[in-house]
């Protein structure tokens, strides 16, 4: 089951993917991560489609990476008389906590914690940024408004307000139910959605406890304010443009994109880009041609990995929309071009033994015939810091830890292997160069590059490479190098 891209592809799962046949139809089209989203499914879908995800893992004998999607508060208008209204540009419109259904006059707005911080001038966006309205005077439990951008407004709209930091707690009761049963059966990611600033995330920490990642998505424009100390705080970053997209101008979202993959490669941590790559493939079995730029920008930026949402969760070609996006992504990576780019975007080395090493690391597939690179790792550490690299040949993850292993097939160029931990350097060669034969990484005579920490098993110790040449099973791999 290797892949022949480095880039990944993270597919949501939803009613038109549930099965457990659709499901290993995804695999194989090449999903490596699979998204559960907890605003569009109950706990008993949840564990249906993780127990399914777990079961294909034993039949393939890889491991695969489950995302648990938090859905976060969600502001909304109330109801309306009739169940829409239609809002004239240049027309005032009242919003308050009274809970009577709305008119072409008023509407509810139950949520007192939006009132608190508007101010005269603030922007209000209603329906995803459909329509516009601009405060003229407000309260602590009203606000009056001008329309500014109208249009026909229905029951239960969402709300954003772009302007301000919301005193919101990023986490409701739902998301501490979905939070604890999925850490209960062993989600590998968590995606929280509304963070706004770092110390959101700490909360998060405290609960997962290091049973979970944490892949925090930059849907608020607030989160753009604090980049690098969210960036610093989670262990991955989602640049969730749909949501960034309503309260940001359309001009401004290439931009922020090619500043998270830059600042997180730069740091280490993995990122994906999502929503509407493929959007169209929700009705049609081909994407347009700016979808497939689209994605392929992506690529070529640096992303660790590609999602498809409503595109796998709810299209009618979910399969089909995995294989082009794979496609895609391998055509790119073909591209002279590409390589460059990551060459020419290569990060600096940071004054550390692991850095120093991995820098090393880059410089002898750059210069020698490499079949593959090989990390040993614990806790992950060794081969994110290798994966920020971008070395030429794919690095193969040796891991004892399962968890760890699953985690790491979310992160570019990683294919991980759970093996059974090692005690000195000659098994270490001897192990690598078995698993990169078995795993169709490299043949008899093809060079390897290895890197491990001393002593074995313990984490953040990366501290030594190694070059060895694969040998016939009557021999022992020959190490051409010391430490």
């Amino acid at each position: 089951m290797r892949r022949n891209r480095s880039a990944k592809i993270i597919a949501t799962l939803g009613p038109a993917s549930s099965t457990a046949e659709r499901i290993q139809d995804l695999f194989e089209a090449g999903a490596d991560v699979f998204r559960l989203n907890c605003s569009h499914s109950s706990v008993e879908e949840l564990e249906d489609r993780i127990e399914t995800i777990r079961n294909l893992e034993q039949r393939t004998g890889r491991p695969i990476a489950v995302m648990l999607d938090l859905q976060g508060p969600k502001l909304r208008i109330g109801r309306l008389k009739g169940g829409s209204v239609t809002l004239d540009e240049g027309n005032g419109y009242r919003l308050d906590l009274d809970e009577t259904p709305g008119d072409g006059a008023r509407a509810p707005l139950p949520h007192a914690e939006i009132f608190a911080v508007l101010k005269p001038g603030i922007d209000l966006l209603l329906d995803d940024g459909r329509l516009r309205l601009q405060i003229t005077d407000c309260g602590d439990d009203f606000a009056n408004t001008v329309v500014v951008t109208g249009g026909e407004l229905s029951d239960r709209k969402g709300v954003n307000v772009p302007d301000v930091v919301l005193p919101l707690s990023p986490f409701t009761e739902k998301d501490y139910r979905d939070l604890a049963f999925g850490l209960e059966i062993g989600v590998d990611w968590v995606a929280p959605s509304f963070i706004q600033r770092p110390d959101d995330l700490a909360e998060l920490r405290d609960l997962i406890a290091g049973r979970a990642a944490i892949l925090t998505k930059l849907e608020k424009p607030a989160a753009i304010e604090h980049l690098d100390a969210i960036i610093t705080a989670s262990d991955g970053v989602m640049v969730a443009r749909g949501d960034l997209g309503v309260e940001l101008p359309p001009e401004r979202v290439p931009r922020i994109q090619k500043r998270v993959i830059r600042k997180c490669r730069a740091a280490g941590k993995p990122v994906v880009v999502a929503t509407q790559m493929l959007e169209s493939m929700i009705h049609s079995p081909v994407p347009t041609r700016a979808e497939a730029s689209d994605v392929a920008g992506a690529i070529y930026d640096g992303a660790d990995a590609v999602m498809l949402s409503a595109e796998t969760a709810a299209g009618s070609y979910p399969v089909e929309a995995v294989a082009i996006m794979d496609r895609i992504i391998a055509e790119v990576e073909q591209d002279s071009h590409y390589r460059l780019v990551m060459d020419t975007n290569q990060p600096e080395p940071q004054p550390t033994q692991a850095d120093a090493i991995c820098d090393a690391l880059h410089n002898v597939v750059h210069t020698l015939p490499v079949a593959a690179t090989v990390t040993y790792t614990s806790s992950g550490f060794s081969t994110l810091r290798a994966a920020r690299e971008r070395p030429e040949a794919p690095i193969l993850s040796l891991t004892p830890n399962i968890d760890t292993a699953r985690r790491l097939s979310l992160v570019w160029g990683i294919h991980s292997v759970q093996t059974p931990d090692i005690q000195r350097v000659q098994e270490m060669v001897d192990r690598a160069c078995e698993v990169a034969v078995s795993e169709s990484f490299a043949e008899i005579g093809e060079t390897l590059v290895i890197i491990a920490g001393m002593p074995f098993g313990r984490s953040g110790t990366t501290n030594m490479l190694r070059i060895a040449q694969v040998e016939g099973p009557e021999t022992n791999a020959r190490e051409d190098c010391a430490p």
